[in-house]
């Protein structure tokens, strides 16, 4: 059959059961591995910087400076700074890019885009595995990878628009779920998968023979921990191009691949023109000489937004400025900012956590002496051999919040209940992060610390589920798709929020400050969806 499918009507039970089924599972399943590597690209950072500390990857800053000077232990302290900057550049890159791979579909065909984003995954994994081939790689080499690997998050908006094309209505949620769920899994795959292979010499390079782990262990193989997914990248966008089809209800004017490729690619790049302003805004103004530094990210973020939004209004292709104008018309509704504000509560929180837990257990549970910060608790607890259940426990029970929200007959109440649960989460890992930090024995409080944020990721997953329920029925079917897009957007930009607040918080020495910051912001959206949801002047009767 042709790449480019000009017939397709999958509501037509005859043409579903004769000929579209076989074409949608066959896409479906080779769209599946595509967004599980883009996720695993992505969130990659919050596992690397663990090990890069280990390593002993100091950026330049620590040249000079005698071990065991003031000014030696504060250039430590600002390199462990930095390695929490990478994974939030890579999450306000991946944000970012969600908002031109929302349109992208339409312009390019599903086949094309996806193997045409699939693709670029390479960039960034290649990248990075060189520059973790070398223990003097400068940190702008890193930040730029960052930069790439959100590449990986704005995938995911391409990826649900195109596999919702095609597959009918009574099994939307199978295909969606399947894909989103899925692909959700590569965070919980990364983090498994990078533990493992960096113990290999199976790519070379010349870390091995320099460096040891904090233990004194010597590995051989930091860099295979970018490298591992050069050829599983290169086989899914093979998948992708020789597997997949662009279907006419998704792009109502086909290309050929050729067309299809450039226009993706242009779209893509006005997403990283913005997403490359931001990170230059946070890393290359000197924030810091203007008694800013804490209060940089709020103001990158909605420059980085806005920007955003220009770009896609006055420099995209004419064929999809009026479709944008209809689509952005959401930004005056007012529910689409409160549904925006509470679905970056869940889905926010869990992407951002998946961020940042290795590296935030390791700075509490590892590296446990503030006059030392070289010093390794020897009975640190195997932070690797836990830390993916986090992120697999919040990406499978994702479903279980839109299931629970259908048998109660609505998504606000479900939400309410995971938002408190969630509060208390919140609370008692501040907690036990404080208990840690004044013991002389902080692996005591490791079980307590982990248990509590597992129910964090399985609260943030369930909210997650049942918020997504809500949106349609709060908005009219023209409105509810660009709000799903639009929220999951935003939320996204929990990547780049919560490592820059732990990042802050830990260089001060309070990791719990965060958590209380984020306790209360969760506060703010209990009492938004009881006001206008579930209050007695409500708008909306529990949606």
């Amino acid at each position: 059959m042709s790449v480019n499918i000009e017939k397709w009507d999958v509501e037509d039970e005859g043409f579903w059961n004769s000929t579209g089924k076989k074409i949608a599972n066959r896409n479906l399943w080779a769209s599946i591995p595509a967004l599980l590597l883009a996720f695993s690209v992505w969130i990659m950072w919050g596992v690397l910087v663990k090990y890069m500390k280990e390593f002993g990857y100091n950026f330049g800053l620590t040249d000079g400076l005698a071990p065991g000077t003031d000014a030696y232990k504060a250039a430590l302290k600002e390199v462990n700074n930095l390695y929490y900057t990478l994974p939030a550049i890579a999450g306000l890159a991946g944000a970012t890019l969600r908002l031109p791979n929302s349109f992208l579909i339409s312009l390019g065909g599903g086949r094309n885009v996806i193997f045409t984003t699939t693709a670029l995954l390479l960039i960034p994994a290649i990248g990075t595995g060189l520059a973790l081939s070398d223990i003097n790689s400068p940190y702008l080499f890193f930040a730029s990878m960052a930069l790439l690997s959100g590449f990986g998050g704005g995938n995911f908006a391409s990826s649900m628009s195109n596999i919702s094309f095609f597959f009918p209505k009574k099994m939307q949620g199978y295909s969606l779920g399947m894909n989103a769920g899925l692909g959700n899994l590569g965070v919980a795959v990364m983090q498994k998968l990078i533990p493992f292979i960096i113990t290999f010499s199976i790519f070379g390079g010349t870390v091995g023979a320099v460096a040891t782990s904090a233990k004194g262990i010597p590995f051989e193989g930091i860099q295979n921990g970018a490298w591992v997914w050069v050829p599983l990248i290169a086989l899914a966008s093979i998948g992708a191009f020789f597997g997949m089809n662009n279907v006419s209800t998704g792009t109502p004017s086909l290309p050929n691949t050729a067309q299809g490729v450039s226009k993706t690619l242009y779209m893509v790049f006005l997403g990283l023109v913005a997403a490359g302003v931001g990170a230059y805004l946070l890393v290359g103004l000197p924030w810091g000489d203007w008694g800013m530094k804490n209060a940089a990210m709020w103001i990158v973020l909605p420059v980085v937004v806005i920007l955003s939004v220009l770009l896609m209004k006055h420099a995209t292709p004419k064929e999809i400025k009026a479709n944008l104008s209809k689509q952005f018309s959401i930004l005056g509704d007012k529910h689409n900012w409160i549904m925006t504000i509470i679905y970056t509560m869940t889905f926010g929180s869990f992407i951002g956590y998946s961020m940042v837990f290795p590296k935030l257990a390791q700075d509490i549970f590892v590296y446990t002496n503030p006059e030392n910060p070289e010093w390794a608790n020897p009975n640190a607890p195997n932070i690797m051999l836990w830390a993916f259940l986090g992120p697999m426990f919040g990406a499978l029970v994702r479903p279980v919040g839109g299931i629970l929200a259908d048998k109660v007959n609505s998504g606000a109440k479900v939400t309410m209940w995971s938002t408190i649960f969630q509060i208390i989460a919140a609370l008692a890992v501040a907690y036990f992060v404080i208990q840690a930090k004044g013991s002389e024995t902080p692996e005591q409080y490791w079980w307590p610390f982990f248990a509590c944020f597992m129910v964090l990721f399985l609260t943030t997953g369930i909210g997650n589920g049942s918020t997504f329920r809500s949106i349609p029925y709060i908005f009219p079917k023209e409105k509810a798709g660009p709000v799903l897009g639009w929220t999951s957007a935003i939320a996204a930009y929990g990547a780049f929020i919560i490592p820059k607040v732990f990042g802050q918080q830990v260089k001060a020495g309070h990791a719990e400050y965060a958590l209380y910051g984020f306790a209360v912001y969760y506060l703010i959206c209990l009492i938004l969806n009881w006001w206008y949801y579930q209050g007695p002047k409500r708008e909306f009767d529990n949606p």
